[in-house]
């Protein structure tokens, strides 16, 4: 079955609005693995502006399912995670700035940069994952760079997928059979939701993991949290058994 990893950045947004510790990110966190996550995923940033350091270091004391840790491999985001030492760290090349992840790593351009960063991790047991376009070629050279897995930035199929949903998840199927000929695990995450998950899960047999944030905590302001997190649940299990 592909696992559901919770993104919770969005909490952190919420709570770092009016500072205090309202929502508790940290008992967000322990809920969602006992609603059935199983993972929690974060993507500190150098301003703060959701989740802080401090709540990675908090979050590593509590987190009983899979802990993923993504980001643009800048010296304070590997130092941190060597600290943390998490089950995964996905690598991002996003801005400082950026509002959101809005591309792939180029493997070809940055592969002895990402190579070091694999082997670094690596050393300490942590499992790698870069993050790409839909793009076979990029796929294949991730295996050069020596990732363990790779994640599909899904936002162009979840844009294109109310238009068409064949041709939206076209070139992902061709990036999913690449990644399995050479031997990388597969995760997806952008813009996935209750609407375009379960043809994503169902036509992606490889899938081993989402890391779902936005969307999912915008679900909950209806259904509630542990309603949301078991509708994405049966949104995998029913297409991946």
């Amino acid at each position: 079955m592909t696992r559901l990893s919770v993104n919770i950045n969005k909490i952190a947004t919420l709570r770092n609005a009016r500072g205090g510790n309202l929502p508790n990110l940290i008992q967000v966190a322990k809920d969602c693995e006992t609603f059935g996550a199983q993972g929690i995923t974060v993507h500190p940033r150098p301003d703060e502006r959701h989740i802080r350091y401090e709540d990675v270091r908090n979050l590593k004391k509590i987190v009983t399912t899979e802990f993923n840790i993504e980001g643009y491999p800048s010296k304070d985001f590997i130092d941190l995670v060597m600290e943390v030492k998490p089950q995964q760290v996905t690598l991002v090349p996003d801005a400082p700035d950026a509002i959101t992840s809005n591309n792939g790593w180029d493997t070809i351009k940055y592969q002895e940069l990402l190579f070091e960063l694999c082997q670094h991790f690596k050393k300490e047991g942590i499992r790698t994952s870069i993050f790409v376009n839909p793009d076979t070629v990029m796929v294949r050279n991730a295996k050069l760079c020596g990732a363990d897995r790779i994640e599909l930035y899904t936002e162009s199929y979840a844009a294109n997928y109310s238009h068409n949903p064949q041709t939206a998840i076209e070139d992902y199927i061709c990036a999913a059979e690449e990644a399995a000929k050479h031997g990388l695990g597969l995760n997806a995450g952008h813009d996935l939701n209750l609407h375009n998950l379960s043809y994503f899960a169902k036509n992606i047999p490889q899938l081993l993991e989402v890391s779902i944030g936005h969307a999912l905590i915008c679900d909950a302001l209806y259904l509630g949290l542990e309603e949301t997190i078991k509708q994405y649940l049966s949104n995998l299990f029913h297409t991946t058994h």
